[in-house]
């Protein structure tokens, strides 16, 4: 799941942003509102959170500029407020949810697993391929009945990969997905994480290469 933290208190935007990459989503971060605008308009988020009150551009104009662009993306709110005609209005604007300060960060991270999935389409909450299974609300991976550990980065291309259903993910797909912006595409951090995930699961080999074209389980 890729996410952007639009937040102007640079602590909490960052604090947020290590505890959701440790969930093995792929965050980036801004401090404003026309970072975050330039943002959405060049990269496909599945869910934003957006602090209402920002700089620059309010957050609410950034709502309706993601409202505007017709995509999947799904927004959560963020407010000190917490007024309920305030909750009202970020929703009547477009937000899909609504969370005010201080938050439980559990509670926010459930919040954007959420929208995560309404911004993707409907899928088991459990994904089951060639014998892996993988829960991502808790966080689990086993094949068959033996429970496989996994670094963040490597669970996310592994969701990534089941969640193609069989089809192939190419390593751009996968760099969009499971890493930040900040990752430079060529280098060779796909090819490695992929490399590392392959012997975790053990044989037989369930993920295939598909020479120039990607990976596919």
């Amino acid at each position: 799941m890729r996410v952007l933290v639009v937040e102007d208190e640079q602590l909490l935007a960052d604090t947020v942003a290590v505890g959701l990459r440790r969930q093995a989503m792929a965050v980036d971060v801004v401090y404003d509102g026309a970072a975050a605008t330039e943002r959405v308009d060049l990269n496909d988020y599945d869910v934003v959170v957006l602090d209402r009150d920002l700089p620059l551009v309010h957050g609410d104009d950034v709502c309706r500029h993601i409202v505007r662009l017709g995509k999947a993306t799904r927004v959560l709110m963020l407010t000190a407020s917490g007024d309920v005609s305030d909750r009202v209005e970020g929703l009547e604007i477009g937000a899909d949810d609504y969370l005010p300060k201080p938050f439980a960060f559990s509670e926010l991270i459930a919040r954007v697993r959420a929208l995560g999935r309404r911004a993707t389409p409907p899928l088991p909450p459990v994904l089951e391929r060639s014998g892996i299974r993988l829960d991502p609300n808790r966080r689990e991976v086993f094949r068959d009945d033996r429970q496989i550990h996994l670094a963040p980065k490597e669970f996310a291309v592994l969701e990534v990969l089941l969640r193609g259903d069989g089809a192939v993910v190419s390593a751009e797909q996968l760099l969009e997905k499971a890493w930040d912006e900040n990752t430079d595409p060529f280098t060779n951090v796909v090819r490695v994480t992929v490399m590392t995930l392959r012997r975790k699961l053990g044989d037989p080999p369930v993920i295939t290469t598909v020479p120039g074209a990607g990976y596919r389980i």
